[in-house]
């Protein structure tokens, strides 16, 4: 691949930017104010809010889009507040160097943990309402009559007495030299018009037109590409390499050598990729070289056992109450360390020159995307900018940016030109940072009628907050490995205990699409399931008991099982799986419908979602938001395992790391049932439930309890 297919408005993009002397992919803030003698141009009311004179609204989104539809949710929460016409907006992300510079203006631009909308509804929707309030403070000044005679409607002001009525793009100018109220009032949700209603996406006509610049395809003036390869063993670093053997190659400029890798700088990427695979390359692998799935699977295991396990949750006196029950079962499962594998490989295209360091970068996080710029060029955070672009896939990914952004501006800064850095599909599968191994053993107690009166739970594996942000660790210890058992276990168990025992490897881990609750969702569904079995007891009624006393719980549990027909019979050879997982905020029920051939093939017919945000911005971006999580979490059921072998990881491309195809995806209904008075993330709460409602459903069909993943590879043939 040496060219990205030329679509116009790129080719335009990157010849404008050739006359230029840049290419700028972000936005140029507005002046509000026009020049003496110019004509009038667009106006800032609000940090958020900008107002053209022809009553277009541009609503600045300050996270990144990566699919997930938070270019329409979000501006959806300004507007509702607005009271603007919504064919006339559109959105603009504001730059990290440009909220640096202002006091960070627009909050944190992280996006990830499902955050996009429950964390920053409430100053998104002040932001509409007060620029609202000082479009009719400005209105109501220019007639003179008080602002509570005054109200806004589709971008008009009018005057309720006499009926006057002035655009949004007439006094756009004047509200911006008024001060922002302190508290503005907020509509009752039983007063929105647009929240809670389907609209088309604002991005979807560009995407399917080719519009959008993603990382991948950025030019600058003179740029230069490089390939990189690094160590295949976490942690080590380059002994030598033998750069004559490349010398001669067409295109090549320059072999720059990184703290772990090597890559080759040329006047293509082919040209690069080329030169970088025939780098003869010799590796100090450290420590790790010997390290396997196998002896990974033994320190975890160890850890089930420890006496060290943090104890983060206890309630009552599991011992006692284990020791003296009808029944006791146990169980142990696992899941393996998985690949992001986002579409769009790894890249970053970097400029260092001695004035600033410029990046263009597909990125979860601007402002990391920023600090980690700096750091590589040793300047100051207020002599970088970025440019952020679409991103093709994140999944958490691409909030880690501290390897492609820091390789991508040292090696830019090495050649003393702009440099466009591309992982190839097997480095970025093979230098993830990957979503935890992870065991859990349980011991429970059930009663003479079967209900669980005690339960210990113990889990163990490397820890996401220890590896990326220690600081956020409580006394050492990271909580949120142990999501879904502890604040957001549903069940009522009297006597429960959770422990956590990390054991850290050499392989690093990441915020993967759901995170902890992806494996302790399978880990603790599946078990209920196996209570539900030695109690004689059907496995969505168990659950409803469980829930006896938590409506809203319950109702989600209920309404995946009544529109999946639960207890009414299935086709010939189809069984049904049930599961229930708290995330993010949210609720999300499922139930699977799965039939296993003669020889144990897997095939997933039907998947019915049950949902409760709380609230819903957009109903549609959030049933496709839901169908992508059963994709990404089927794919993850089928076939996602990240092993090592050597210290290395021995997947590299998607014939070893499989997706799910399109001939195998299952009918998705997904039913909304906002119960409203909260606001939850959308974005990954379908991924926990899918593999242990798959599993459970297995189970039904061929008597065999699944406790481990992926399911590819394992003797699921009928006992």
């Amino acid at each position: 691949m040496t060219h990205m297919p030329q679509i116009s408005r790129r080719f335009f993009l990157t010849t404008a930017a050739a006359a230029s002397g840049g290419l700028a992919l972000g936005f140029h803030l507005p002046q509000g104010v026009a020049a003496a003698g110019a004509a009038p141009g667009p106006a800032e009311v609000t940090a958020w809010v900008v107002i053209q004179p022809d009553d277009a609204v541009i609503i600045r989104v300050a996270r990144s889009e990566m699919g997930q539809g938070i270019t329409t949710s979000l501006p959806m929460l300004v507007a509702e507040e607005l009271q603007c016409d919504w064919s006339k907006v559109r959105f603009e992300f504001p730059s990290p160097e440009e909220n640096l510079r202002r006091k960070r203006a627009w909050g944190e631009m992280s996006t990830g943990g499902s955050r996009s909308v429950r964390t920053s509804q409430e100053y998104l929707r002040k932001a509409g309402a007060a620029a609202r309030e000082m479009l009719i403070a400005a209105a109501a000044a220019q007639w003179g009559v008080p602002a509570a005679e005054c109200q806004a409607a589709n971008s008009i002001i009018t005057h309720k007495a006499s009926g006057r009525t002035l655009r949004y793009g007439e006094v756009a100018e004047a509200a911006s030299k008024l001060p922002p109220p302190s508290e503005p009032k907020l509509k009752d949700p039983k007063d929105w018009t647009l929240l809670g209603t389907p609209q088309k996406r604002l991005d979807t006509l560009e995407k399917v037109t080719g519009k959008p610049i993603y990382g991948i395809d950025v030019r600058v003036p003179n740029m230069l590409y490089a390939a990189i390869v690094q160590c295949p063993v976490f942690g080590g670093t380059p002994k030598s390499y033998d750069e004559t053997k490349i010398r001669g190659l067409k295109g090549v400029r320059q072999v720059v050598q990184l703290p772990n890798a090597v890559a080759v700088v040329a006047d293509s990427w082919w040209q690069a990729k080329t030169a970088v695979d025939a780098l003869p390359v010799t590796w100090d692998e450290g420590q790790s070289g010997k390290v396997s799935s196998t002896s990974i699977a033994e320190f975890l295991r160890a850890g089930l056992a420890a006496a060290d396990a943090a104890v983060i949750r206890k309630d009552g006196d599991v011992d006692a109450t284990l020791a003296s029950a009808a029944k006791r079962i146990e169980a142990e499962y696992g899941a393996p360390f998985l690949s992001h594998a986002t579409m769009e490989p790894q890249n970053c295209t970097a400029h260092v020159t001695p004035d600033k360091v410029e990046v263009w970068v597909s990125t979860q996080s601007g402002e990391a995307a920023l600090a980690a710029a700096a750091a590589a060029a040793e300047v100051p955070p207020e002599k970088v900018v970025v440019h952020k672009t679409m991103l093709g896939g994140g999944f958490g990914r691409r909030g880690a940016v501290q390897d492609y952004v820091h390789q991508a501006v040292l090696v830019a800064k090495a050649v003393g030109h702009p440099v466009k850095l591309l992982w190839t599909r097997e480095e970025d599968i093979r230098h993830d940072f990957y979503r935890p191994v992870a065991m859990a053993k349980f011991t429970a107690g059930l009663d003479t009628t079967g209900m669980p009166v005690g339960w210990r739970v113990r889990v163990t594996g490397p820890s996401i907050l220890a590896n990326l942000f220690p600081q956020r660790l409580t006394n050492g210890v990271d909580q949120s490995f142990a999501n879904g058992f502890t604040d957001e276990m549903a069940y009522n168990v009297p006597n429960y205990e959770v422990g956590y025992a990390m054991r850290t490897t050499h392989v690093p881990v990441g915020f993967w699409r759901s995170v902890n609750h992806s494996q302790n969702g399978f880990f603790r569904e599946s078990f209920i399931d196996e209570m539900a079995q030695a109690a004689g007891q059907d496995p969505y009624q168990y659950r409803r008991k469980l829930l006896s006393k938590d409506p809203v719980r319950l109702a989600v549990l209920d309404a995946a099982a009544q529109k999946a027909g639960w207890g009414n019979p299935t086709a010939s050879g189809v069984s049904r799986g049930i599961a229930l997982v708290e995330a993010y905020g949210s609720l999300c029920a499922q139930v699977a419908e799965v039939s296993v051939g003669g020889k144990g093939e897997v095939r997933v017919h039907r998947v019915v979602a049950s949902l409760n945000t709380g609230h819903v911005v957009n109903p549609e971006i959030l049933r496709a938001q839901t169908e992508s999580a059963i994709v990404y979490g089927l794919s993850a059921a089928l076939y996602g395992a990240i092993t090592i072998e050597n210290g290395r990881v021995q997947q590299g491309n998607f014939d070893d790391y499989e997706m799910l195809r399109l001939a195998d995806m299952p009918v998705v209904e997904t039913v909304l049932a906002p119960s409203g008075g909260f606001w939850g993330g959308g974005g990954e709460i379908g991924v926990p439930p899918l593999a242990p409602a798959v599993c459970n459903a297995i189970f039904a069909a061929t008597g065999k309890r699944i406790r481990s993943l992926p399911l590819k590879g394992q003797d699921l043939k009928r006992v």
